[in-house]
């Protein structure tokens, strides 16, 4: 098992990996409750979306681990989600049927892709400074979604769309006091740190009754015969669906591309010219994910950011995929307990891990602005539209223009010109 998973390769060993994939479980088991909240406004009924969820999270999470290597999580998007709940069935009226049948169009496009060559091709066509631009892009976002979630940083009004967190509210109080240990942990290199902060503060939480206490152990999962091989591919196939498919395909295709850079990157595994070793494994594992889901009544799936929290406390081989992967076959038996984690036990290191993810602007050259304006474009969209998708289409079309207006067009590989051209598509047939 060990030489498998290359454990003196990565210099692990089963208690960092399991520590890893609990940490890593900790940082995502939101998923399980958050996903069917939002996918309810589709119409989607909630029970029987919790078990897609999960499902969907099981299935991708083991290939990434058995069959990549990698531990990376594989689970429905965050975003896509939502764009497939609140614009393609509330304002464009869509079934959600349909819409599954879109992503399922989306993933076996993905799968031919992946195995005929053409999205290794085309990440690797990807200049090192709009890489590196992923990963802090990446960072920002986890940052933001930390203080979000802990509300630290919460919704403002207009003209002022973020604000400060009532500071004096219990639940913020705790997650602050999250964020204090958790970097104290880090920072004094202790190896389950960032585990150990989510541990602390959970019962902090339940304690203080910030959080409720978990109010059972044990559940029977609910019946998912209402979703399950529902999708309505036929429905997607229309000449109306396509600005729908055409959108899916590049959102979950530059986020992946994206999140698997910046975890390479925060693994350190990305060679010189910032390309990550096979990366056409961990991919056909979320193309086939991506396939799977809509069969069994979720959205788009793939790797997850969250995963930095699990990397970061020793994660380093498909071991760890294997141990979360499992934990979350537990959750369809024992939900009450391991969703009881709150936010403000979680957000404080989704805030940690993002900071370290901001290491590689170092790499971004600040006095060419052909190369800096691009990447800041995609770092500052990627947050601030609480998208990834966006941000990276931006800089896949600025790029190119750029390089050109400054004559420097040969510095173009030609699988950026595939990126414009799907980017500049995905900005003409979104449907706003």
């Amino acid at each position: 098992m060990k030489k498998y998973f290359d454990f003196n390769k990565y210099d692990t060993t089963y208690l960092k990996e399991f520590i890893g994939g609990f940490t890593s479980f900790a940082a995502t088991a939101y998923i399980i409750i958050v996903n069917p909240a939002i996918l309810s406004a589709a119409g989607i009924p909630k029970g029987a979306s919790i078990v897609a969820t999960i499902l969907t999270a099981v299935f991708g999470t083991l290939i990434m681990g058995i069959y990549a290597k990698r531990p990376y999580i594989i689970a429905p998007y965050m975003g896509e989600n939502a764009f497939i709940a609140y614009t393609v069935c509330g304002v464009l009226h869509y079934s959600w049927q349909t819409a599954l049948g879109a992503i399922f169009i989306s993933g076996v496009l993905f799968v031919i892709l992946t195995l005929s060559g053409a999205r290794r091709f085309i990440v690797e066509s990807v200049p090192y400074s709009l890489k590196a631009s992923f990963s802090v892009g990446i960072g920002l976002f986890l940052c933001f979604i930390g203080l979000n979630l802990t509300q630290i940083v919460r919704l403002g009004v207009s003209g002022a769309p973020v604000t400060f967190g009532h500071i004096t509210s219990l639940n913020v109080l705790i997650a602050i006091f999250g964020v204090i240990i958790t970097a104290v942990f880090v920072a004094r290199d202790i190896k389950a740190g960032l585990l150990l902060g989510i541990i602390i503060t959970s019962i902090a939480a339940f304690i203080t009754h910030a959080a409720p206490v978990p109010c059972g152990i044990f559940s029977m999962p609910p019946d998912i015969r209402s979703i399950l091989f529902k999708l309505d591919i036929a429905g997607a196939l229309t000449w109306g669906c396509v600005s729908v498919v055409l959108t899916i395909f590049v959102l979950a295709f530059v986020d992946t591309m994206g999140t698997l850079i910046g975890m390479a990157s925060i693994s350190g595994i990305l060679d010189k010219d910032g390309n990550m070793p096979e990366i056409e494994k961990p991919m056909l594992a979320d193309a086939l994910s991506t396939v799977f889901a809509p069969l069994v009544g979720s959205t788009t799936a793939g790797c997850f950011i969250e995963t930095a929290a699990g990397i970061k406390a020793g994660a380093s081989t498909g071991f760890a995929a294997i141990v979360t992967a499992s934990f979350f076959i537990l959750a369809l038996f024992f939900a009450p307990i391991l969703t009881a984690i709150p936010p403000e036990a979680y957000g404080p290191a989704l805030i940690i891990v993002g900071f370290f993810m901001l290491k590689p602007f170092k790499n971004i050259d600040i006095e060419d602005l052909t190369e800096f304006f691009p990447s800041v474009i995609t770092i500052a969209l990627m947050s601030f539209t609480f998208n990834i998708g966006i941000g990276m289409t931006a800089g896949f079309v600025l790029y190119p223009i750029l390089k050109i207006a400054s004559g420097r067009g040969r510095e173009i590989k030609p699988g950026m010109y595939i990126l414009f051209i799907l980017s500049l598509l995905f900005y003409i047939f979104y449907p706003y």
